[in-house]
């Protein structure tokens, strides 16, 4: 039997995430954020010539409308590679760039490819959170076990914070520090080593000249993150999902734009191509959960990712736990008992925002990146996925 290669990566990057519907990439396509994070990516490796690559694995949890038509191509393409660079769409929903990254490392480890690039992309302004044409089975509704598939994700969450006992004010607390903690990174400019700052143009016809004006602005941080926040702000704020609920707009994760690159390699294409790997893929895993309680999923992915890796949780340094919600956060740290110092240190999804398919990995950047500026040995991944799923990844840095 062959020994299975290393996966390392050499590069990430991410774009500032856009609030949706109505933010700075209104009228920015997900495929030209795909592109432009390539291009970005590959800028980090420029030893490497892109015919070396042999595949983009991009994640997308919405493939349909300007992102569809196989956009993992489409972005291969637009970023102005060869031809000969293949390209594939895979969705997980709020873990498809995570799977990605998962994908293309074990493609890499079982020998299958030397050099490719891992991806997500998401528009949430362009396609809607349930897509254009949702269409459920019947059997969703006819048949009781199948009927948590048709929750609403917010709806979930009303759940887990009722079953787990998460109360409104502890939600609306841990929101108001994921404003703080995104603020203060900024401020002291740590997302600045996997930002990829982006170019926006708008057009608008001049009606009196018959000519099209371009104005042009460079956006180089997250949208998302408010000053004006508040405990009292968040506290006016009215349930979203039940009457009587306390889950809100406020202490939920934003809708979002964005997009994210990793290039991940062998060991031989490091010596081959003069590459420094920055982290290791140590190790995936994705486990099931019931459907109405879908934010619970990490709880059960930590444990199955850290049993691979042979690994235990205060060996962590860094989590990035997707804030799909303050209740749902709030009960996986409790359950697992994570270091809340370690999650999320600077900010997650409530403050950030979360693009969907490309959450992954936007995340995994901050990760490897984080643990390079801390020198911090092993990072992880994690977020709870739609349908009743949660997925974990963890990285070694090198």
């Amino acid at each position: 039997m062959t020994e299975l290669q290393q996966a390392y990566i050499v590069a990430a990057t991410r774009t500032p995430i856009g609030k949706a519907p109505r933010g700075m990439y209104i009228h920015t396509r997900p495929d030209e954020l795909l592109a432009h994070t390539i291009r970005g990516v590959l800028a980090q490796a420029p030893g490497l010539d892109p015919a070396a690559i042999e595949d983009a694995i991009v994640g997308c949890a919405m493939p349909e409308g300007p992102q569809g038509l196989n956009v993992g191509r489409v972005g291969v393409l637009l970023a102005g590679l060869p031809q000969s660079v293949a390209g594939c769409t895979i969705n997980r929903f709020c873990a498809s760039g995570l799977t990605a990254i998962s994908i293309a490392a074990d493609r890499i480890r079982v020998g299958e490819a030397d050099v490719l690039l891992a991806c997500g992309t998401e528009s949430m302004s362009m396609v809607p959170i349930l897509g254009v044409s949702t269409s459920f089975s019947p059997d969703i509704y006819l048949k009781d076990e199948n009927i948590g598939i048709a929750y609403g994700m917010g709806a979930t969450a009303e759940q887990v914070a009722t079953r787990w006992k998460v109360s409104r004010e502890d939600q609306d607390a841990f929101a108001l520090r994921s404003h703080q903690r995104a603020l203060a990174a900024q401020k002291a400019g740590e997302f600045t080593d996997e930002m990829l700052p982006v170019d926006i143009v708008h057009r608008t016809p001049d009606l009196a000249t018959g000519e099209v004006r371009e104005t042009h602005r460079t956006v180089t941080l997250d949208e998302g993150p408010r000053p004006d926040t508040s405990l009292e702000a968040l506290a006016r704020l009215r349930p979203v999902f039940a009457a009587r609920g306390s889950v809100t707009a406020g202490n939920s994760s934003q809708t979002s734009d964005g997009a994210g690159a990793l290039l991940v390699v062998s060991e031989r294409a490091l010596k081959t191509h003069g590459l420094t790997p920055l982290a290791r893929f140590v190790s995936f895993a994705v486990r099931g959960v019931p459907p109405d309680i879908m934010g619970i999923g990490p709880k059960e992915a930590i444990p199955a990712v850290l049993k691979k890796a042979g690994l235990k949780l205060d060996q962590m340094g860094w989590i990035e736990l997707n804030e799909a919600f303050a209740a749902q956060s709030l009960a996986v740290i409790r359950d697992l008992g994570l270091n809340e110092d370690v999650v999320n240190p600077m900010g997650g999804a409530i403050a950030l925002g979360h693009p969907l398919g490309a959450t992954g990995a936007i995340r995994s950047a901050t990760t490897i990146h984080a643990m390079q500026r801390h020198q911090l040995q092993y990072g992880m991944v994690t977020m709870c996925v739609g349908t009743g799923m949660g997925a974990a990844g963890i990285f070694e840095r090198c």
